[in-house]
Parts: C-alpha cells; sequence; structure tokens
C-alpha cells in the first residue's frame, strides 16, 4: 500500500475535540492523522481493508499544501495553499483559501478511514466537516452495550461478594477454639439497636465449624479460578472477539452458584472446588469487558462510560452483601443456601439476554443507527477489530507507565479485597451487628464509591475538556483521591474502639474515595494503548488479583483465634501501607498518553524488519554452503 505522510505546516480547516500521537499505516487501512485544528484529505489508490472506496489520509498543522477538503488536491506535504482550497471544487491557490491558519500546537489523533464513511459528517463553515459525527440519539446501540455491560459486572461482583455475607451465617463462630488469653468480648456493654445483644447464643450461630484460616480460603478459593484466566482470555478476546467468553463464562459462573450450598455439606474441599470454578467462570468479565469497550465506546465518552461501567462492581457489591443478610435470615431452603439460589438465577439470566442483545463491534451489529455506526467507527482510536497485528510484549514490559498501572492495580486490589471479603466477619466479630443489620452497614462504603465513581468521572472529563489539565494530570490527580483516601480511612477506623457507628461512617468516607480510581488507573489501559487494552487490562488484573487473593488468607491467619481489636488493626493499617506505596509509584511513573510502541506503523515496519532478518539469514547460510 502506498501513502504518504506530512509533518508541520499551517491549518486547513476545523477544531477537533480528540488528540493523539503517532502514524501509521495498519493492515491496508492507511491510518490518519488529526490535528487539532485542519484537515486535508487526499484519496488513496487502495481500498481499504473493509472494502469499498479509498482510505484516506487527513492532515493539519502548519501550511494548507496538498489540499484542503474533498475538492483540494496535490501531492506536496508544504508551502502555502498550493494544492488546492477547501471545498467541493475549488482548486485556488491562493493562500486566502486557507482560513483559520495556524502554524503551532497541533496535536493528533488516529483514525482510521472506511469506504461509507466519505458522507460521514454534514458540511460546516466554508465546506469543512466536523470529525468525530456527533450522535443524534440520546440513547443508542453503544449506551445499551454500556448498561449491560454495567449490570454484567454488577453480577460479577454479587457472585463474588456474596459469600463474604453467607460464611458468617454459615459457621458457628461461638463454638471455634479461641486463645483462653482474650476476652471474651472487648466491647462488653456497648451495645446498640442495631448489634446482636445474644452474642453468644449458639441457635442463632451456623452449622458448620470452620477455623477463621480456613474461612479465609473458602473467601479466596473463587480468586485462585479467576486469575489464572485473566491473560488467557484477554488474549483470545483480541484474537476472536469478547462477546461469547463473556457471556459463556458468566453463565458458568451463574449456574455453579446453584451447587454451592449442597457442595458446603459435602465437605470445605468441595465447596473450595465450586467456588474455584466459579471464578474460572468470572474470569473473562474484565478483560472482556475492557476489550468491548474499546471497540464500542469513543474516546470523549470512555471517562464516563468507562466508569459507569466498572462502577457495577460497586452497585453489585451494594446489592449483594444487604440482600444476602435479609435472605440469610428470612430466606427460604434453610437461610443463607437462598443466596445462591437467587443470585445464580438472576446471573443466568443476565447471562442469556447478553449473548442476544450484545454484539461484538458497531460493525456486526445488525440494527444500529446509521448515524452512530459512522460515530464510532470515526472517533475510536486505533483500529479495534480491524487488524490483529501482533502483541509488541517486549515494548510492554518496558513501558514504565505499564508498570505504574500494574502496581496501582495490585494496592487497589489488595485493599479493596480485603475490605470486601473481611468487613462483614469484622463487624460480626468485633462491632457485633446482626447478620442482617451486617449486610446492610457493610453495604454502605460500596454505595457510597458507586456515587463517588460517578461524580469523579464526569470532574475528570471536565478537567480534560478544559484543555487545562493533560490526560496525564488527571489520572494521576483523580487517582491519588481514590486510593491515599480509603488508606487514611482504615488507619482511622482501626482506632474508633468500640463505637459501631463512627467506624462504619469513616470507612464509608474512605471507601466512597476510593471510586475515584475508575476515572484514574483503571481506565489508563485505554489511554496508553486502546488497541492493546484488553490485553493489558488482562495482565494487570491478574497480577492484581494474585494480590487480592492474599488478602483474606493474611487476615485469617492475623485474627486466627484472636478477633481482637488489635489484630483487626494490623490488618487494616497493613492495607493502608500498601494502598500509599503503590499510589506513589503510580504518580511518578504513570502516563496519560498514547505509547509508541502501540502506534500501528509498528506493526509494519516490524514486519519488515522481520522479512529482512529472515533474508539475510537465508543469504549467509547460502553464503556459507557455498563457502
Amino acid at each position: 500500500m502506498s501513502g504518504r505522510r506530512w509533518d508541520g505546516g499551517g491549518g486547513c480547516g476545523i477544531e477537533s475535540e480528540e488528540e493523539e500521537a503517532g502514524v501509521g499505516l495498519m493492515s491496508g487501512v492507511h491510518v490518519a492523522v488529526r490535528h487539532r485544528r485542519d484537515v486535508v484529505v487526499e484519496e488513496e489508490e487502495e481500498e481499504s481493508s473493509f472494502g469499498g472506496r479509498p482510505a484516506s489520509v487527513k492532515y493539519a498543522g502548519g501550511s494548507c499544501s496538498g489540499g484542503c477538503g474533498r475538492g483540494g488536491s496535490g501531492a506536496s506535504g508544504s508551502g502555502g495553499c498550493a494544492g488546492g482550497c477547501p471545498g467541493p471544487s475549488s482548486a485556488s491557490s491562493s493562500p486566502a483559501c486557507c482560513p483559520n491558519n495556524r502554524t503551532s500546537g497541533a496535536k493528533h489523533m488516529l483514525v482510521w478511514s472506511q469506504p461509507e464513511l466519505d458522507d460521514l459528517t454534514a458540511a460546516d463553515h466554508n465546506g469543512y466537516s466536523h470529525r468525530p459525527v456527533p450522535a443524534k440519539a440520546w440513547i443508542g446501540s453503544r449506551h445499551i452495550v454500556t448498561f449491560m455491560l454495567f449490570l454484567g459486572m454488577a453480577n460479577a461482583y454479587i457472585m463474588r461478594t456474596n459469600m463474604s455475607v453467607a460464611i458468617v451465617a454459615m459457621v458457628n463462630q461461638t463454638a471455634l477454639e479461641r486463645d483462653p488469653t482474650i476476652p471474651d468480648d472487648e466491647c462488653e456493654g456497648y451495645y446498640t439497636p442495631a448489634a446482636n445483644t445474644t452474642v453468644h447464643n449458639i441457635s442463632n450461630e451456623g452449622s458448620f465449624l470452620w477455623s477463621t484460616s480456613q474461612q479465609g480460603y473458602v473467601l479466596s478459593s473463587f480468586f485462585y479460578g479467576y486469575v489464572i484466566t485473566q491473560i488467557p482470555f484477554g488474549i483470545l478476546s483480541k484474537k476472536y472477539g469478547a462477546k461469547y467468553f463473556l457471556g459463556v463464562g458468566m453463565l458458568i459462573n451463574s449456574v455453579f452458584g446453584f451447587l454451592v450450598p449442597l457442595s458446603a455439606n459435602f465437605g470445605i474441599f468441595s465447596l473450595i472446588t465450586i467456588r474455584f470454578i466459579q471464578g474460572l467462570g468470572e474470569g473473562p468479565i474484565v478483560p472482556c469487558t475492557h476489550a468491548l469497550l474499546a471497540k464500542w465506546i469513543p474516546p470523549n465518552e470512555r471517562s464516563r462510560m468507562g466508569a459507569f461501567v466498572y462502577a457495577g462492581a460497586q452497585f453489585g457489591t451494594v446489592i449483594s452483601m444487604p440482600l444476602s443478610g435479609v435472605l440469610s435470615e428470612y430466606g427460604f431452603a434453610g437461610g443463607w443456601p437462598s443466596i445462591f439460589y437467587v443470585f445464580g438465577a438472576i446471573g443466568t439470566l443476565w447471562s442469556v439476554a447478553f449473548l442476544w442483545l450484545v454484539h461484538e463491534d458497531p460493525e456486526s451489529h445488525p440494527t444500529i443507527p446509521h448515524d452512530e455506526r459512522k460515530y464510532i467507527i470515526s472517533s475510536v482510536w486505533g483500529a479495534a477489530g480491524v487488524s490483529s497485528p501482533p502483541v509488541p510484549w517486549r515494548s510492554i514490559l518496558k513501558s514504565a507507565p505499564f508498570w505504574a498501572i500494574l502496581v496501582a492495580h495490585m494496592g487497589q486490589n489488595y485493599g479493596y479485597e480485603t475490605l470486601m471479603t473481611e468487613l462483614p466477619t469484622f463487624m460480626k466479630q468485633v462491632l457485633h451487628f446482626n447478620i442482617k443489620a451486617n449486610g446492610t452497614y457493610s453495604s454502605l462504603p460500596y454505595l457510597a464509591m458507586w456515587v463517588f465513581s460517578m461524580v469523579a468521572s464526569h470532574i475528570a472529563d471536565m478537567m480534560i475538556s478544559s484543555e487545562r489539565f493533560s490526560h496525564t494530570l488527571t489520572r494521576k490527580i483523580v487517582n491519588s483521591i481514590g486510593q491515599f483516601g480509603p488508606a487514611i480511612a482504615l488507619i482511622a477506623a482501626s482506632y474508633t474502639g468500640c463505637d459501631p457507628y463512627l467506624t462504619v461512617a469513616i470507612l464509608t468516607v474512605g471507601v466512597g474515595l476510593n471510586g475515584a480510581i475508575y476515572s484514574g488507573f483503571k481506565v489508563n489501559h485505554l489511554d496508553i494503548s486502546p488497541r492493546f487494552a484488553g490485553i493489558l487490562m488482562s495482565l494487570t488484573n491478574c497480577l492484581a488479583n494474585l494480590a487480592g487473593l492474599l488478602a483474606p488468607i493474611v487476615a485469617g491467619y492475623v485474627i486466627d483465634k484472636r478477633p481482637t481489636q488489635a489484630a483487626w488493626r494490623v490488618v487494616f493499617i497493613t492495607s493502608a501501607v500498601v494502598y500509599i506505596v503503590c499510589c506513589t509509584i503510580y504518580l511518578v511513573f504513570g502516563n496519560g498518553t498514547r505509547q509508541p510502541w502501540d502506534n500501528p506503523s509498528n506493526d509494519q515496519m516490524n514486519l519488515e524488519h522481520k522479512k529482512n532478518k529472515k533474508k539475510n539469514k537465508l543469504a549467509m547460510d547460502i553464503e556459507d554452503t557455498v563457502q
């Protein structure tokens, strides 16, 4: 494929809201450079990989050489308006034909051309067209995809967290062996209406005699299955698509949820096995969600849409914990088993609906509005779904911004999993909330997190849109709020003594601030590498969950036989230190700009380099043979 590249110049056209760096050729598609100001269109002779009419190259920034608009012509990358002027048929060479001439401040964004995009936009002043195409419908197909992914994330966290409340009702806490030097109740006499004043009434306890460390293994078993599937599904979703892996995986997760009560009666090993399989089924949720977001959501909507989707995690937790508490006390089938029957049914229904309603990308959607399809395709960074370029593993592993995201993700998961899996147990052992109140109060921090994540996403978008804050600075500021906030709250909550409401209030504020991470490192993968966002997310999510699965195990050993305030203080402060260290590393090495190794032009250069290397090796072999 032939094509030209221009550097510098004046200005021929319109302002774009998007910005990105990089130029290149990719799989028959001439990747365009869109500057912040002006657009030059030159027709290529070769068809794009989508078929149909030729791809196009957009140029802007310095002089208006090579033609402006559809009517312009020319092949040069220098000079004034020598090659043509905007408009359907204008060919004047006068510099006056190039309005809004600017010589500096050019920024770029990668787009790709497609045959049906010639009539992509409505004409603007002087014959120019704004790209991307503004969406006309308030509710479009991408919003349906986003909403289904939100519900999927909520369902995933329901299946993940329901055991945290259920295990409180399953285990007979008072019958467990206890260190005789520890008083039975440090907070004796400090009860509230929500507290269980019959703490030592064995009739209100469960039937399983599992130690605290055994409970830790039950709670972490889900994550063992979840962790080992992250990288495989990230790679598979890039190669074969994400929809079916996500839908079928969540269906497996939901169906095996029905087997949890039965497996518990067969012993702790059976229960751990079933939870492990559930984790395997949930493995695709994050990498496949990230891959679908990269295909469906334009860059200027990603902070809001991405935060909304991942806020489903908090929404699911908010639904799961109080409802699990109610079902444990009043549910059918003996109470706690109904938790898994109800949520298993909900998960099954969602999986079927997702497979029916959601499509892999805008191109494969049969009923998407024409304008919306063109809007998405013209806006999305890179060419997700256009080609399957080789993953630049070496460059990724050498990338400091990638490691910054990874470290921040690991710190987040350790702290978050500590609270998510252990908070109900803490409220039972130390604050003495009954099972119904336990679920309700345990959910409050995640309700605050859900609400604040929405607020933070809009603030992040406003910061970027104002052009006063770069992507990098925005991600760092917002992420600092999201990780330093809960760290401070965990330290404070560990010193509140026997005041249950003050403890819950502090944790609610701290975990609420944690919602900012969904506009911080959590969407940073899309910033630095939109083409490999799913794979990057699978890498960081895999290693982050390895850190996260340690949280309940560490907590179990720390408080085993000694469920005191001092022991829980160690658990909380450990998580706080992890938050602080990891967030600080992200502040130093994080970045919000697209990385050079994500540039599609590197695909062609690497391919040519490999071909030349093979030719040189073959020539050397022939030379050795001749000698």
